[in-house]
C-alpha cells in the first residue's frame, strides 16, 4: 500500500505548530544550554508531526465500478394532428356612434 502524500494543509500546520511551539518553549523555559535547546526542538517537531498528521488531509478513496446509466428512451412521436388554438372573435363595429359635428357659429 502507497503512503499517501500530505496536502498543503497538512504541510503548513505542521510548521507553524513547529515554529510557534519552539519560540513559545524557549520562551517558557529560558533554556540556555545545547541539551536543553535540542530537547525543546525534538518536542516541536514531534509536536508539529502529530498536528500535521491529525490535520484533515486527503481522504481515501474507494474503487468503484463503472455504472453506465440506461440508454435514452427515445421521444415519442409527434401526432399528425395539428395544434388547435382558439381565438377571440373580432369586435365588429355594429354599433356606431353618430359622428357630432361642431355647429357653425
Amino acid at each position: 500500500m502507497a503512503m499517501p502524500r500530505p496536502t498543503v494543509a497538512q504541510f503548513a500546520y505542521g510548521s507553524c505548530t513547529v515554529v510557534l511551539s519552539t519560540l513559545a518553549l524557549l520562551l517558557a523555559s529560558r533554556t540556555s544550554s545545547a541539551a536543553g535547546t535540542a530537547a525543546v526542538a525534538v518536542a516541536a517537531l514531534a509536536l508539529g508531526l502529530l498536528v500535521a498528521v491529525k490535520a484533515p488531509g486527503a481522504r481515501r478513496t474507494r474503487r468503484l465500478s463503472v455504472v453506465r446509466p440506461a440508454p435514452a428512451r427515445p421521444a415519442p412521436a409527434a401526432s399528425a394532428e395539428p395544434v388547435r388554438a382558439t381565438v377571440p372573435a373580432p369586435v365588429r363595429e355594429s354599433v356606431r356612434e353618430p359622428v357630432r359635428e361642431r355647429a357653425a357659429s
